[in-house]
């Protein structure tokens, strides 16, 4: 039985052996200018503002809020602090360097591969510098129909800066994100950790100067008058008698 077993693989070869070499589709490999190289790939190079010879540590009231952090824990399962311990370097030093993670590594007796791990799948941890304010814009379908992409053409034209990019004077830093659950006040983007939601180009621009001017953002939420995710019309939708039109919502081109 086995010794034919060869025979058979010879057999089912020697069609493949017939067919003349022009007959074989030639795949080109493409060019590297044709290449797209995708940042979410994650791969830590040295730069001078991130490399594991720069020093970091948590100072005196982190380091308190640190150990508070960790006896939430069981001591066996003290690495499960290794998330809100990133966000704490990450708030400190403005980003989540190859040292902070070093750090939080030690901090919680955890090989470091794990806790690069862990900084590399979340995209709340910013690997690369970043400026004093993140602006992130939700593209997703529901801010999209609202007029998100008005809203993005409004920052970028202001600030002139793109997607990814973080401007010269190191105070803002964009980026383009999926949906951050705010879409019953579509269109929105998050500034740090707040939200501004029921956004129109010129609102948006009118945040982008406060924050230039030095000045902080005292409200958050819709900016256009109405309480949280309440209808435009306030508690009475039920007592209308016609619906809400949503083409008074959406882009009238879709």
């Amino acid at each position: 039985m086995f010794r034919s077993v060869p025979q058979k693989l010879a057999s089912l070869a020697a069609p493949l052996k017939a067919i003349p070499s022009q007959a074989i589709p030639f795949r080109a490999v493409p060019s590297r200018s044709s290449v797209r190289f995708s940042s979410i790939i994650s791969v830590h190079r040295d730069i001078k503002e991130d490399n594991q010879q720069l020093p970091f540590e948590f100072t005196a009231e982190n380091l308190e809020r640190a150990k508070e952090i960790i006896a939430k824990y069981p001591p066996q399962y003290k690495k499960g602090a290794c998330m809100p311990l990133l966000d704490l370097g990450q708030r400190q030093l403005g980003f989540t360097s190859i040292s902070v993670m070093n750090y939080v590594a030690k901090m919680l007796d955890m090989p470091p591969m794990r806790v690069y791990e862990v900084a590399t799948f979340y995209t709340m941890y910013m690997r690369q510098p970043m400026g004093k304010y993140n602006i992130q814009v939700c593209t997703t379908t529901p801010c999209q129909l609202c007029g998100s992409d008005e809203i993005m053409k409004a920052i970028t034209d202001h600030l002139k800066i793109k997607p990814g990019q973080t401007t010269p004077d190191k105070l803002f830093t964009l980026q383009e994100v999926e949906c951050l659950g705010a879409c019953v006040n579509a269109p929105m983007i998050a500034i740090d950790d707040d939200f501004h939601e029921d956004l129109t180009a010129d609102k948006t621009v009118e945040l982008l100067k406060t924050l230039q001017a030095g000045k902080r953002l005292e409200k958050r939420g819709p900016v256009s008058g109405r309480d949280t995710c309440e209808p435009f019309s306030g508690r009475k939708v039920l007592l209308s008698s016609e619906p809400t039109d949503i083409r008074k919502f959406t882009r009238a081109d879709l």
